[in-house]
C-alpha cells in the first residue's frame, strides 16, 4: 500500500451501485481502507466486503447514537474471529444532540455501551475505533468523559485505539497521545484553518488520515460522497502543513495506520 483511509463506510448503502468501481479505484492508487461498522447488521456487512477485498479491513460495534441497539458481546464474538478485524467500533460518545430532558440517561447509556466494547476489545486483543463528539456548544465535553473512562482502565496494559474525525486541541489530543492512544484527522483539514493549525503542532508519530466517507468530502470535492481515495487530497495538505514531502507523510501514515490496528 502506498496509502491507507484509517476510517470509511464504503459497505454502506451509499456504495452499493459502485462498489466495486470504488475499491477498483482503489487498488489502480495502492490505496487501502479501513470500512466501519456502526451496529450489528452494519458490522457483518463491513465483514463481508473485507473478507472479499485484500486492502480492505473492517472494524465491528455498535455507534453511540445512529442506533439505539444495545452492544451484546454474544452477538459479536463470531465476526471478531475473522482476522480481516482490527478494531472495535465506532464506539464511543457523542453528545452532539443532548438536552436538558435526556442529558444524565443518555450520558449514562452511552457510557455503558462504550465500556462494553472497550472490554469487548481488550479480551479480543483489537483496538478501538472510537467516536467522541462534544456538545454543540461545546459546554458538555465528551472528550472530559472519554479522558476519564480510558485513563481509569483497570489495564491500561492492553488499551490501545484509535479517537477518528479528531477536531480537538493539541490539549486533548496530547491527553489521548500520553494514553498511547493515536487521533484521525478527516477532509476538514483541507479548509478549517483551526484543525490545520492543530495539526500543525501534533507529532506526526501519532497522527492518521481519514476520509469517514461518503461524508465530509476534502476540498476540491466538497459537496460530492466522499470516497477513500479522496483522502489523497487530506495527504496533501498534511505535507502542505508541516512542510515537507507527500511521499514523507505517505509513509508514516502508513507506519501509523499499521501499528494502531495492527495490520
Amino acid at each position: 500500500m502506498k496509502y491507507i483511509d484509517a476510517h470509511a463506510h464504503i459497505h454502506g448503502k451509499e456504495f452499493d451501485i459502485d462498489r466495486a468501481d470504488v475499491i477498483g479505484r482503489m487498488k489502480e492508487l495502492e490505496l487501502g481502507c479501513i470500512t466501519v461498522g456502526t451496529s450489528l447488521e452494519d458490522s457483518k456487512k463491513a465483514v463481508e466486503v473485507a473478507t472479499n477485498n485484500d486492502n480492505v479491513w473492517a472494524t465491528i460495534g455498535v455507534h453511540p447514537t445512529d442506533t439505539k441497539e444495545t452492544f451484546e458481546e454474544k452477538d459479536f464474538e463470531e465476526l471478531v474471529k475473522n482476522k480481516k478485524v482490527v478494531a472495535i467500533g465506532e464506539c464511543g460518545l457523542d453528545y452532539f444532540r443532548l438536552t436538558i430532558h435526556n442529558q444524565q440517561a443518555e450520558k449514562e447509556r452511552q457510557k455503558e455501551s462504550f465500556i462494553k466494547q472497550l472490554d469487548f476489545a481488550v479480551k479480543y486483543d483489537r483496538s478501538l475505533m472510537i467516536h467522541c463528539r462534544p456538545s454543540v456548544n461545546g459546554v458538555i465535553d465528551a472528550h472530559d468523559d472519554m479522558l476519564h473512562i480510558l485513563s481509569s482502565y483497570k489495564d491500561l496494559s492492553n488499551l490501545r485505539g484509535n479517537i477518528h474525525f479528531f477536531t480537538g486541541t493539541k490539549e486533548i489530543a496530547d491527553k489521548y497521545f500520553s494514553l498511547g492512544f493515536s487521533v484521525s484527522l478527516p477532509g476538514v483539514v483541507t479548509f478549517s484553518d483551526e484543525v490545520a493549525n492543530t495539526f500543525k503542532a501534533l507529532p506526526m508519530e501519532r497522527v492518521l488520515a481519514e476520509t469517514d466517507c461518503p461524508y465530509a468530502a476534502p476540498i476540491p470535492h466538497r459537496g460530492k460522497r466522499n470516497e477513500p481515495i479522496y483522502v489523497i487530497e487530506t495527504i496533501k495538505k498534511m505535507a502542505e502543513i508541516k512542510g515537507v514531502s507527500m511521499e514523507i507523510i505517505e509513509k508514516q501514515l502508513i507506519l501509523n495506520t499499521k501499528k494502531a490496528f495492527q495490520i
